[in-house]
């Protein structure tokens, strides 16, 4: 069963979600506290949260809504956006993130990436491949790097990554359907990875697809928001499985 995970992206402390990364179109919806809560009460168990003051500023702006997310709920959060320093990564652990996903040092300060790795354990490590046109975009979607995708997977599975969180830019937000055939390349390339497909999911039958190509998990956001999908549907269906370990 794939696993689902609700996603709560934040700007000026409130739950937001943009299209395809720009800032510039950007709908807000929200306490992200509140928002945490209800995933919690139906049935989740993890919560993706990015900061996107931290991908724009490069450093972590929203550590006070992570600490609050964290002690409203049990929920199992992993937290991505600015995490580029020692500190950065420390301050999202002590503020309750069970993992982090980071994409632009891995691509910027490679050994420093895998310092982390090495420190924190792979577990609580998740390779962040923001994709746009076969190649990785970094610093909140604002630059794009000279990386290509799949060698760039393998340089740091072959270092002990086994979580990667994989985000089609050009379907981020678009409720356009999730770059499927993107996530079938990567498991026929690297089969045990534990990937993670963000972007473009728009409804059950998205998630079914995925599910039915084998993708371990997907994130997703806008759809819940714009009330495409049901939730309590969600997580009573066979397809899903919602649980993980506890914090």
């Amino acid at each position: 069963m794939i696993e689902l995970i609700p996603a709560i992206d934040i700007i000026d402390g409130k739950c937001v979600r943009l299209t395809k990364g720009d800032y510039e179109q950007k709908t807000v919806y929200g306490n992200p506290v509140e928002m945490a809560r209800e995933f919690e009460r139906i049935g989740f168990r993890r919560l993706h949260v990015v900061d996107l003051d931290g991908a724009k500023s490069r450093h972590i702006v929203n550590s006070e809504v992570l600490r609050s997310i964290a002690s409203a709920t049990n929920l199992v959060i992993d937290f991505g956006g600015g995490i580029k320093t020692d500190d950065d990564i420390e301050q999202a652990f002590e503020a309750g993130a069970a993992m982090v996903t980071v994409g632009s040092v891995a691509v910027t300060k490679p050994e420093l990436f895998n310092n982390w790795l090495v420190k924190y354990g792979a577990e609580r490590m998740i390779l962040g491949a923001d994709v746009r046109n076969g190649r990785i975009s970094i610093n909140g979607w604002k630059e794009d790097s000279t990386e290509e995708l799949l060698p760039f997977l393998k340089r740091y599975i072959d270092m002990g990554v086994h979580h990667v969180l994989c985000t089609e830019i050009s379907k981020d937000g678009t409720l356009a359907g999730p770059a499927l055939d993107l996530y079938k390349e990567i498991m026929t390339a690297y089969p045990g990875l534990n990937l993670i497909a963000s972007g473009g999911v728009s409804s059950i039958e998205d998630i079914q697809q995925l599910n039915i190509a084998g993708i371990p998990s997907v994130v997703f956001g806008k759809a819940i928001y714009e009330g495409r999908i049901d939730l309590n549907e969600l997580i009573n269906s066979k397809i899903v499985n919602s649980k993980s370990n506890s914090k």
